[in-house]
């Protein structure tokens, strides 16, 4: 199995810098502005994010919360055994508000799909955009796609892209790997 290296160290931080730096332009002070990551790889993005954030913007209050899509996604009755979901920590109210929803990877949209569903249950946002760490163009089973993207990469279906955040596995590092483990 081949595996090639995306992001990792000084690159990986420019690039949430960059992202943080995008958000900025859009949203100035983020009086009316909100992140949401996707749990469960999107909320360590998703605090990299508010951490960078807060170092620009040290007298801005920004809020995150995290959610959990388990119920909303169209294949969880589809694995074998109990499916645990995490819980959900939005301890703010999101009606009226810009949402910044936040995952590490983009792949077929349906995952974004489940999240816009599950967004819903905590009121409507004035506005929702998509923020990924990679983008991995031209495999949407539905018409999505990020308004914030870190990196794009063209990737078959084959193939995974696997991102390492120095909170689980020590170190911060994209690899795209040749083949799926089956």
């Amino acid at each position: 199995m081949q595996k090639r290296t995306l992001l990792d160290g000084p690159k990986f931080q420019i690039t949430i810098k960059r992202l943080c730096h995008q958000l900025i332009e859009n949203h100035t002070d983020f009086k009316n502005t909100v992140l949401i990551g996707i749990q469960p790889r999107g909320s360590y993005f998703a605090d990299r994010v508010q951490q960078e954030l807060a170092v620009f913007l040290p007298k801005s209050k920004i809020l995150k919360g995290n959610l959990d899509i388990t119920f909303f996604r169209d294949d969880f009755r589809r694995k074998d055994g109990l499916v645990s979901a995490s819980s959900n920590t939005i301890d703010f109210i999101i009606e009226g508000k810009n949402v910044i929803l936040i995952d590490d990877v983009l792949w077929t949209g349906r995952t974004i799909r489940a999240a816009l569903d599950a967004l819903l249950a905590f009121g409507r946002p004035a506005k929702v955009e998509l923020m990924v760490l990679i983008d991995r163009r031209f495999s949407r089973h539905v018409p999505i796609e990020p308004d914030y993207i870190g990196q794009q990469v063209d990737s078959l279906d084959s193939q995974l892209v696997k991102v390492s955040w120095k909170e689980t596995e020590g170190e911060d590092k994209v690899i795209l790997l040749s083949e799926r483990n089956k």
